[in-house]
């Protein structure tokens, strides 16, 4: 189904809008900002839960998603496995370390292989419902760390490996054009740009 894009001039405001803020129990968090050593303090603190994070990341792919095309598929485990790690970290109470990716949700491009109910296609129809040997080597360890495998991320179909020179980047038939790497770069060069004028001005 197609998206009718608004302008870029109004696209960034309204992302922005829906990254920057959620609230969890009247606790602000400012998504962006974020690192997973806050969240693991939110964790800890029960000012936040794997749950809730993965719901509020659930809703933000279902308003931002249709704008952007950048994720293909959520996994439909993942809230079980964000309770999971929610139900680990109640019994185990402060008595160890679970690692900092404990309860943290992940995406992954869609050409690691992932063995759950997550497709792994490259971005491409030919490939959905095949069954990968096992999970990746990356996987394996994110699972083992108890990140959540939130789903699957788009790329330029095949990595452009077997398209046609005009197929712009981006592109994937399982997702359509992505916006994502362009807002990406802007967002690059605009911070490169205050980067310089910061320097500048600590110099002068």
């Amino acid at each position: 189904m197609a998206v009718n894009l608004p302008s870029s001039s109004l696209l960034l405001p309204l992302i922005f809008l829906f990254l920057i803020f959620i609230t969890v129990n009247g606790q602000h968090f400012t998504i962006p900002e974020s690192t997973i050593e806050e969240i693991q303090q939110a964790f800890a603190e029960n000012k936040l839960t794997s749950t809730q994070l993965v719901d509020f990341y659930i809703n933000q792919i279902k308003t931002i998603n249709p704008l952007l095309h950048g994720i293909i598929e959520v996994n439909p485990d993942a809230r079980d496995q964000a309770k999971n790690a929610d139900e680990e970290r109640r019994e185990n109470r402060g008595r160890r370390s679970l690692g900092d990716l404990h309860g943290i949700p992940v995406l992954l491009k869609d050409t690691i292989g992932t063995q759950d109910k997550l497709n792994t296609s490259a971005g491409s129809y030919a490939l959905v419902g095949s069954v990968v040997a096992r999970d990746a080597s990356v996987v394996e360890k994110l699972r083992k760390a108890g990140a959540v495998i939130m789903g699957k991320a788009s790329l330029s179909e095949w990595y452009k490996f077997r398209s046609l020179s005009h197929v712009p980047n981006g592109w994937c038939a399982r997702s359509g054009q992505g916006v994502v790497s362009s807002l990406i770069s802007c967002l690059q060069i605009l911070f490169l740009v205050y980067l310089v004028l910061h320097l500048n001005c600590l110099q002068g």
